[in-house]
């Protein structure tokens, strides 16, 4: 069928009426679901199905039966499971079977356990690796030789005879004697760091590359390494650094020997025996051990023996246990008492590792220790550390690490009896302090708590020489920062410690210590005891701003102080808290500390405050937060400073007092003005302010509650021009119009709207989303079809014409400049006749309580009518003259849906009666076809729709419509 352009002209002398009269009380009635009264015997979806008994047979489906409880209708549903279980649903044989697992895998996991002697709960070296290589720096100068290789050997003929490939391999090894190194000197720290992993990773090559022997020379030489002790400062590090490449040495070693033992493709099991192990792999095994055995020089030969320890296990079942108590013998030949703790401490790691159980030898080794101790104040490592300018007590910090960690490892899962031992060990050192601190770090922080009488008595009578006792009162308040002490101790703990912290005079030191026993006082006194230790903590570091080189241990005394303290009216009551605050004077620092305190507050507060202390501080909190707001400053930092401002202020409720609480929100508005999310809170605040007292008072304001509101309403409309999204601003409006009319505030409820209104043409083409420039339009749409809905209650301004505001937004719409190839303009018009149709209407769909609508003010008066139609007429020859520009255009697509669109808007809100109005929805109805773009199937449900409606009584003129609406195929 074709359309001529006259058949979308649209009369110039328009009907009465446009929009059908609408009976909102029956449509929602016809519209609700069909109730159906449930008997309570009746089968429900929701009941329970438990399949009781089920027998298939094999001759057919109809001849299987099943029957369920009585929980199901004899007239319901069988469960379609019950053909296919024996009374019982998969889920219950999942969890039948999962229990039945469950109870077999905790029987090998405790078995597995009583044979594993390490667990989770034991701290693995890598963890102090980090740690060690942090501490022990150093800025002098380097030197390490690196191995040059050798030409000799590198190749052998099929037909050489063995012995030339032995005398071969000896040549090679005598080349490590023979000046196949190179020193390298004057190098820096990151230098022989750099240089130390091009060994470690010129040791997998040579191994990759069936280089054996070059390998174990790079061994042999990073061990010789660790004789040296030119650097003692950096002797640690060192020691971590050389131990990874024995590592990784005895980890190639036993995985070579491992592959060697595969016979026929098959693995050894997990716990194998000597038996298990072929000829070829023992002898290769001896091999390695031999070559060892030949290194001249002691410290290598330990060190390299020790990496391989676990290889043993393919030579003999006792060869582990006897090869420990030899090396531990073997490290009495090494003088420098440096060197033998470090050694010590790696058999201790290489002993954890491949044989746990046997703790004699761990305990042995330590003893030895013990015996030999005095040797660190020996004349040769006095002379030593005077050449190299080291003070004793840097020195002595040099044994910790390994100290530390052979009674780790010795008081693993060790009773009672073994750290008494210990203990009493210490003391017949005379309390020496190195010792006691390690057994401090090492030991259980339970065992150390329930003594801590008898600690402190030690660290009394300890010789403070080259050891400060403060060090040992931190370690100590370490543990029972972990574990709790007797309680009737734990005042006279607190006493003697802080005597002996309160005299430091080097600041470091008292803050280093102060630290960690703050958690001690939080978690065992009352803020009585908290306020002196801040006291004594602001005495010691404001002179000479001593504050500003210990900002890391000041907050770490703020946050534990937060943790223990969830009451903040009793925090912000301590007297030195906020006197305590003022020593964070560099202001990254001091932000830091107030986003702890606000996510502390918000976390824990559970109800809301008017508490005066608490306001004022947090006030105070907010506003060092909002200040350091700058143009520098990033979104996400505004962001999450305004997220902690905002739960601070939806935390304030000052109850009934609402004029206190709009107070507080002035105040708010002053102090946080720089940060939009927080007046965007502000003006919700009072929104809903004003809603509760509109609660409070039933709706009756009185005198003095509709000034109260008035006011409320004053301050958002005073605040939403300040921001800056031009969103935002919109639908504050919208929703501040809202309120005000909602509390009968009709005068500035209008203000709003029209300051919604001339906003619209300043929406940008483009909003800046998550940093992606998107078109406005859809959102601009979204906000429009708000305030239509609202502008359905407004009443008219008795000064000003009939639906002003109506026109006002009609008109800036038709000024707005749209995208091209945009139809949101007449999908703006569409929406607009919705609203005009319910203008129209002699009740409407909903009112405001207490506000008069047009409904109500005009009664359905004539003349009143009449400017809705002439505004229907406009918006209806707008929108057929777009339809016609899109045909012109060729945007048939386009037109079609507008087409559409346009002919359901009529069919829902349209009195179809009306002659030229019918033409004009069979028109739509045809264009939308005519070349072939609708959905059939949209339109086969719009025409079933529209002769089920031909059916009700107040629609039987929809029936001749039906007839004029054909179905057209697309071919």
């Amino acid at each position: 069928m074709y359309i001529n352009r006259a058949e979308l002209q649209w009369p110039t002398n328009p009907v009465v009426r446009h929009s059908r009269e609408r009976d909102y009380s029956e449509e929602l009635e016809s519209c609700s679901l069909e109730k159906i009264p449930v008997e309570f015997g009746d089968y429900h979806p929701l009941k329970t199905i438990t399949v009781t008994e089920s027998k298939t047979k094999k001759l057919g489906r109809k001849e299987s039966t099943s029957s369920t409880s009585s929980s199901c209708s004899s007239n319901s549903v069988a469960d379609p499971l019950s053909s296919v279980l024996d009374g019982t649903d998969p889920l219950s044989l999942f969890a039948a079977t999962a229990e039945t697992v469950a109870a077999t895998t905790e029987v090998s996991r405790k078995k597995r356990d009583q044979e594993e002697y390490i667990g989770s709960d034991f701290e693995p070296w890598s963890s102090k690796r980090g740690e060690i290589l942090a501490r022990y720096t150093t800025t002098e100068k380097l030197s390490i030789n690196l191995f040059m290789g050798s030409d000799r050997g590198k190749t052998t003929t099929p037909g050489s005879a063995v012995s030339e490939k032995v005398r071969t391999r000896l040549e090679e090894l005598d080349d490590l004697e023979e000046g196949s190194q190179k020193e390298l000197l004057n190098l820096t720290q990151q230098d022989y760091i750099s240089r130390i992993e091009e060994l470690n990773q010129s040791l997998k090559d040579a191994w990759a590359s069936d280089q054996k022997v070059k390998a174990l020379k790079i061994v042999i030489q990073c061990s010789k390494l660790l004789s040296d002790t030119s650097v003692i400062k950096f002797y640690p590090s060192k020691f971590v650094l050389i131990t990874d490449i024995l590592d990784t040495f005895g980890k190639l070693v036993y995985e070579r020997i491992l592959s060697m033992c595969m016979d026929n493709k098959t693995a050894l099991p997990a716990n194998f025996t000597p038996d298990n192990v072929n000829d070829t792999a023992k002898e290769t095994c001896l091999n390695w051990f031999y070559k060892i055995a030949s290194i001249r020089e002691l410290v290598p030969r330990f060190y390299v023996e020790a990496a391989i320890l676990k290889c043993n296990k393919y030579l003999s079942k006792t060869g582990i246990s006897e090869s420990l108590p030899r090396l531990t013998s073997m490290i009495k030949g090494i003088g420098d008492p440096l060197v033998s703790v470090y050694a010590r401490a790696y058999l201790c790691r290489v002993g954890m590792e491949v044989a746990p159980h046997i703790k004699e030898n761990l305990n042995q080794n330590f003893f030895d220790f013990l015996l030999t101790f005095k040797q660190i104040h020996s004349d040769t490592v006095q002379n030593q550390l005077a050449v190299q300018a080291v003070e004793i007590p840097i020195y002595l910090t040099l044994y910790s690490p390994a100290i530390d960690w052979m009674l780790r490892c010795i008081a693993y899962r060790a009773p009672d009896s073994l750290l008494t031992e210990m203990m009493e060990r210490c003391k017949k050192l005379g309390n020496n302090a190195l010792l006691l601190n390690s057994v401090m770090s090492a030991f259980r922080a339970e065992f150390i708590a329930a003594r801590s009488m008898n600690f402190i008595g030690m660290i009394k009578e300890c010789d403070e020489a080259g050891f400060p006792k403060h060090l040992l009162f931190r370690s100590l308040g370490l543990n029972l920062a972990l574990a709790d002490p007797p309680e009737n101790d734990r005042l006279q703990i607190l006493n003697e410690a802080w005597k002996v912290i309160t005299k430091l005079k080097v600041p470091q030191d008292y803050i280093n210590c102060a630290e960690v026993w703050v958690e001690y006082t939080c978690r065992h006194f009352t803020k009585r005891e908290v306020n002196t230790i801040l006291a004594d903590v602001i005495k010691h570091m404001t002179p000479d701003r001593a504050f500003e080189e210990a900002y890391p241990q000041l907050q770490s005394v703020i946050t534990k102080v937060i943790a223990h303290f969830h009451d903040f009216s009793v925090l912000f009551s301590v007297e030195k808290f906020l006197p305590f605050m003022d020593m964070f004077q560099k202001e990254s620092v001091r932000v830091e500390v107030c986003k702890c305190i606000m996510e502390a507050f918000i976390k824990h507060q559970q109800e809301v405050t008017k508490d005066p202390v608490i306001l004022n501080a947090l006030l105070h909190v907010c506003k060092t937060m909002h200040d350091s707001v700058n143009a520098l400053s990033l979104e996400d930092e505004k962001r999450t400073l305004a997220h902690l401002i905002n739960g601070f202020i939806r935390l304030v409720s000052f109850g009934r007092d609402f004029e206190q609480q709009l107070s507080f929100y002035v105040e708010a508005r002053a102090l946080f003005c720089n940060l939009e999310p927080v007046l965007v809170q502000l003006i919700h605040s009072v929104n809903l302010l004003a809603m509760e007292t509109k609660k409070v008072m039933k709706g009756n304001h009185s005198r003095k509650t509709a000034s109260f509101v008035r006011a409320c309403v004053a301050f958002c409309f005073i605040t939403i021009p300040s921001l800056t999204s031009i969103f935002t601003r919109l639908n504050l409006y919208l929703h501040s119009g809202q309120v005000a009319l909602a509390n009968q505030c009709l005068s500035q409820a209008d203000a709003f709207f029209r300051a919604a209104v001339s906003l619209v043409p300043e929406v940008p083409k483009t909003i800046n989303i998550d940093g992606k420039m998107r078109s406005s339009e859809a959102f601009l749409l979204e906000f429009l079809s708000n305030l239509f809905s609202t502008l359905l209650v407004v009443p008219d301004h008795p000064e000003q014409g009939v639906l002003f505001l109506v026109r006002g937004l009609l008109n800036v719409i038709e000024n707005y400049t749209w995208e091209d190839n945009s139809d949101d303009k007449v999908r703006i018009y569409t929406s607009v006749l919705h609203l005009l149709a319910a203008l129209s209407q002699e009740s409407y769909l909903y009112h405001i309580d207490k506000v008069d609508s047009n409904d109500n003010l005009y009664g359905g008066d004539t003349k009143f009518l009449a400017e809705i139609n002439k505004l229907c007429d406009t918006l209806i020859g707008q929108i057929l003259e777009h339809l016609k520009v899109l045909g012109k255009e060729k945007t048939l697509k386009r037109q079609s849906s507008l087409a559409l669109l346009f002919f359901n808007t009529i069919l829902a809100h349209g009195d179809l009666r009306n002659n030229k109005l019918n033409q004009l929805a069979v028109n739509l109805w045809n264009l939308a076809q005519k070349h072939g773009y609708a959905d059939t199937k949209t339109m086969v449900k719009t025409l079933e729709y529209i002769k089920r409606r031909s059916k009700q009584s107040d629609s039987s003129h929809l029936g001749d419509l039906a007839n004029r609406l054909p179905l057209q195929s697309r071919t």
